[in-house]
C-alpha cells in the first residue's frame, strides 16, 4: 500500500510539473525573411577593357558583333561597344529579313553614314526569327545601348553550340579587345586620347573627325568586310 501511494504521488508531481512548464514556456520568435520587393540584386557591371565595355555574359565575333544564347536554339545578336563608338552617328541600319538564313562570318547588316556604307558580319548561323524594328526609326539606339535596346536581330540557330565554339569569351575576349584598341590607336594616333575619357570609357563617335574615305577604310578593317 505504501508503494502505491508513493507511485501516485510521483505521478501527480509529474503531471503538475508538465502543465506548469507548458504555461511558462517561451516560444522563440523567428525572424521574418524580407519581402521579395526588399531584396536588391546587384546589377553586374561589364568589364571595361582599353576604354570599351566587354560584358562577360556575351560571346564575341572578331568582326565586333556579339551573341547571347536565350535558349538552346535562340540567339540574340548585336554590335559591341567598340563598333558603336567607331561608327558614331549613323544615319541608317539595314537589317536582314525575317526567315533569311545568315551564316557565321558573312554579311549581316549594312550601316550608312555620310554616304559611306559599312557591312558587319553575323556571329552566328541560322534563320532570322526577329529584327529590332526600333532601329529603323532610331538607328542611334545601336550606338546608345548596344547591349540592350540597340540589339540587331534574333536567330533560330539549329547548331548554336558549334557557332559558339568559334566565338570569343572571358579572358580571350578581353585580350582581343585590348589588341583591337591598340590597333585603332596605331591607325589614328592623333586621336589616341579619345580612347580613355569619361572614367575610362572611350568617347562616342571616335571617327567623327576623320574624312569619310578614311572612316570607311578603318571601319572595314575592324569589321572584317
Amino acid at each position: 500500500m505504501t508503494v502505491i501511494l508513493v507511485l501516485l504521488t510521483f505521478v501527480a508531481f509529474l503531471v503538475i510539473d508538465h502543465f506548469y512548464s507548458k504555461k511558462h514556456l517561451k516560444v522563440p520568435v523567428l525572424a521574418q525573411a524580407p519581402a521579395r520587393s526588399e531584396v536588391r540584386v546587384p546589377r553586374l557591371q561589364p568589364n571595361i577593357v582599353a576604354g570599351f565595355r566587354v560584358p562577360d555574359f556575351l560571346r564575341y565575333h572578331p568582326g565586333h558583333t556579339w551573341a547571347l544564347s536565350e535558349s538552346p536554339n535562340l540567339v540574340r545578336v548585336g554590335m559591341d561597344d567598340f563598333a558603336s563608338k567607331l561608327l558614331g552617328k549613323v544615319e541608317k541600319i539595314t537589317l536582314p529579313q525575317r526567315g533569311q538564313w545568315v551564316r557565321q562570318g558573312q554579311k549581316l547588316i549594312t550601316v550608312e553614314r555620310n554616304g559611306a556604307k559599312i557591312d558587319m558580319v553575323s556571329p552566328i548561323e541560322g534563320s532570322v526569327s526577329d529584327i529590332n524594328e526600333a532601329l529603323a526609326r532610331d538607328p542611334q539606339l545601336a550606338r546608345q545601348d548596344p547591349y540592350g535596346n540597340g540589339w540587331l536581330i534574333a536567330v533560330q540557330a539549329p547548331d548554336a553550340k558549334t557557332s559558339f565554339r568559334n566565338l570569343l569569351g572571358g579572358a580571350l575576349a578581353r585580350g582581343w579587345m585590348e589588341e583591337a584598341s591598340a590597333r585603332l590607336q596605331r591607325s589614328m594616333p592623333q586621336f589616341a586620347g579619345a580612347l580613355a575619357q569619361d572614367g575610362g570609357l572611350a568617347v562616342d563617335d571616335l571617327l567623327g573627325a576623320v574624312p569619310d574615305e578614311k572612316f570607311a577604310e578603318i571601319a572595314r578593317q575592324f569589321f572584317l568586310c
